[in-house]
């Protein structure tokens, strides 16, 4: 296999579920994924929704550790401008302390939600409001106990001193976070599945090559199975990716336009919200797979991260199992 595939998963709300029902579907999924040999199982940040019930991945995943053995479990991801590095660093060195070469720390710089939510994260706080990069460039320092002699906190450590460190993947959507990840060495992550945008994926991917060529590049993208083309493509059709852009030019990502026109209102800016299709990859295993290994090709993508924004339980999960390694590569597996 030339390739590795991962899942993103949001702990969604299915069919009206309390968050008590979609934990323990969630917990449900890694431990299928363990057995159809995915690499890695994540979990994301939301705030203040009424869509997905991940609003906390530290805590999750320690959770989803307990349940599992082997899988590499992680953040997709820890939305780090709301956040202490320092504390962040400290979260995942007691998870890597208790579940040594498992853990991975995923980061990003989307709020995880309205600005009223961000404006209650940060409440109480002394948020200095460095930018995400800086913090980036803290948290792999607190991390890795790197921290140079200049630096105003020179000195502190993160402790526990886990003995295996958990990698840093830095998430985003553009080339300037593909210039960030490349730059500090670090494994990057696109969003295809909320910026489905060819071209930016093309220019992220070259800019991130070009600097780091041996560094490890992995695309999240959206993606629905099914032995059944034409129920495929029934339930995948009504896939959208919702943008809302801020006179001041900031640019923000949704699934829906309700979800987009709170958000506007309460930035208390003019805005202007934009409809596009979200290049949702959908069909047969085979099918599915094709795009995967064109993609793979055309930049050399490492590994996928499989995100199915699909509102149906069974089918949902269905659609992991169709796609598993152990599934989706038998034939390959059966000719070595």
């Amino acid at each position: 296999m030339a390739y590795k595939l991962s899942i993103l998963d949001q702990s969604p709300v299915i069919e009206h579920s309390a968050p008590e029902e979609a934990f323990q579907e969630t917990v449900r999924l890694a431990q299928t994924a363990e057995q159809l040999g995915y690499e890695r199982f994540w979990v994301s940040e939301h705030h203040n929704s009424q869509d997905v019930h991940g609003s906390s991945p530290e805590v999750l995943v320690s959770y989803l550790l307990a349940k599992t053995e082997k899988i590499r479990i992680g953040s997709g991801g820890v939305m780090l401008t709301h956040y202490s590095p320092y504390k962040v660093a400290e979260n995942f060195q007691v998870l890597a302390a208790l579940a040594p070469g498992r853990v991975d720390l995923g980061v990003g710089k989307a709020p995880g939600g309205l600005p009223l939510a961000t404006k209650a994260l940060q409440f109480g706080t002394q948020n200095t409001g460095e930018d995400f990069n800086q913090r980036v460039r803290d948290l792999k320092d607190f991390l890795y106990d790197t921290l140079p002699e200049n630096h105003p906190l020179y000195g502190v450590k993160a402790t526990p001193t886990a003995k295996v460190k958990p990698p840093i993947f830095v998430l985003g959507g553009s080339p300037g976070s593909a210039t960030l990840a490349a730059t500090l060495k670090l494994p990057y992550v696109f969003a295809r599945f909320f910026v489905p945008d060819e071209e930016v994926l093309k220019k992220s991917a070259e800019v991130y090559r070009e600097i780091y060529p041996e560094g490890k590049l992995i695309v999240g993208i959206g993606v629905f199975a099914s032995e059944d083309e034409k129920e495929a493509e029934s339930i995948a059709k009504d896939s959208y990716i919702i943008k809302l852009h801020l006179e001041s030019g900031r640019t923000y990502t949704f699934t829906k336009k309700e979800q987009a026109e709170k958000f506007g209102n309460q930035s208390e800016e003019p805005y202007r919200i934009e409809v596009l299709d979200s290049k949702l990859v959908y069909g047969k295993p085979e099918q599915v797979k094709k795009v995967l290994d064109e993609l793979h090709q055309k930049y050399q993508v490492d590994e996928f991260i499989l995100h199915t924004p699909v509102l149906k339980r069974e089918e949902r999960f269905r659609s992991f199992e169709l796609l598993g390694p152990t599934n989706l590569f038998k034939e390959i597996s059966t000719v070595k």
